[in-house]
């Protein structure tokens, strides 16, 4: 799948009604959320079989995304986990979008990416798009980020507005140790640094994970008070799952992103109605909601702005 350029569309006061809703502070309040789970390791170290059995665990329709040649596919049926998958070869940050929307449509509450590193660095990933990019401007790395960044946001925001739970794997930074082994000897180990994506990926993610070649998840960062600062040897996905459940559910029940698009698509539908709604909308960080519209990839922001645009002209 290839994407045309995206389109970016001016937002203010030049006659845009569905601007920035200005600044305007709402009393806090918690509710249920969905997962955000990040598990970046080097090859071999079992990234993939944890994060297919905490997304299982998660007890949603499960869509795989995967990248990986089929590595995720290879565990089907082990300890009951069944998924359907979407094979990807190029790696365009704005087909993840566009994947994202028809898993959304699709009705997947749980979505694993197996890996998002390839968005990065694969064929197509974001840096190909800027290396692209920068040969149109003359070689200059300015104009290929001005190009490159928005696709990566973008792919970003549509990963964490996701109306479901998502897990991505990462690949990481292979580098060598030399380490004393139980007799002493000084041997060379293989050892992970950080996850092969853009630099501050984990700061988007409400937990991140490490693992290393025994197969040992650390927890590096984590808003679940759970598991924060979790050492686990060979980890027990499932356990894993039901422990992020209980700090994922505790709080008032959430809108479903599906009730936005149908007042958004509601024959009955006013401009001044889908104002209000953008409003409401933007309130919740829901803006950038992946939804397909037809065949092409929108976000629910769009696909407002968009009706109340058409009925405004009408």
């Amino acid at each position: 799948m290839t994407l045309s350029q995206p389109k970016h569309r001016a937002r203010g006061p030049q006659g845009d009604d569905f601007a920035d809703g200005g600044f305007t502070f709402r009393p806090a309040t918690k509710e249920q959320i969905k997962a955000r789970v990040a598990i970046h390791g080097i090859s071999g170290s079992g990234k993939t079989w944890t994060s297919l059995a905490l997304a299982h665990g998660l007890g949603e329709k499960l869509a795989v995304i995967d990248t990986e040649r089929g590595a995720a596919s290879k565990y089907v049926g082990q300890r009951g986990i069944h998924f359907d998958v979407l094979q990807m070869s190029k790696y365009d940050p704005r087909d993840l979008v566009k994947a994202l929307a028809a898993a959304a449509q699709a009705g997947y509450g749980t979505v694993l990416i197996d890996s998002l590193t390839h968005y990065w660095k694969g064929a197509d990933g974001t840096l190909d798009q800027v290396d692209k990019a920068k040969a149109r401007y003359g070689g200059n790395s300015f104009g290929g980020w001005k190009e490159g960044t928005p696709m990566q946001n973008e792919m970003v925001d549509a990963l964490l507005s996701y109306p479901g739970h998502v897990i991505a794997t990462m690949r990481s930074h292979t580098e060598w140790s030399l380490e004393r082994n139980q007799q002493g000897v000084l041997e060379p180990k293989r050892v992970g640094t950080r996850a092969e994506q853009r630099k501050g990926i984990e700061y988007e993610f409400d937990v991140v994970g490490q693992m290393d070649i025994n197969n040992t998840l650390t927890v590096i960062k984590s808003r679940c008070p759970a598991l924060h600062n979790r050492v686990l040897e060979k980890p027990d996905g499932g356990q894993l799952a039901k422990e992020l459940l209980a700090w994922l559910n505790d709080g008032a029940a959430a809108v479903d992103p599906a009730e936005y698009i149908k007042r958004a698509t509601a024959k009955d539908a006013t401009y001044e109605g889908l104002l209000a709604l953008y409003g409401e909308v933007e309130a919740r960080g829901l803006l950038a909601t992946p939804h397909l519209d037809g065949d092409e990839p929108t976000s629910l922001g769009e696909l407002i702005k968009a009706r109340g645009t058409a009925l405004k002209n009408q």
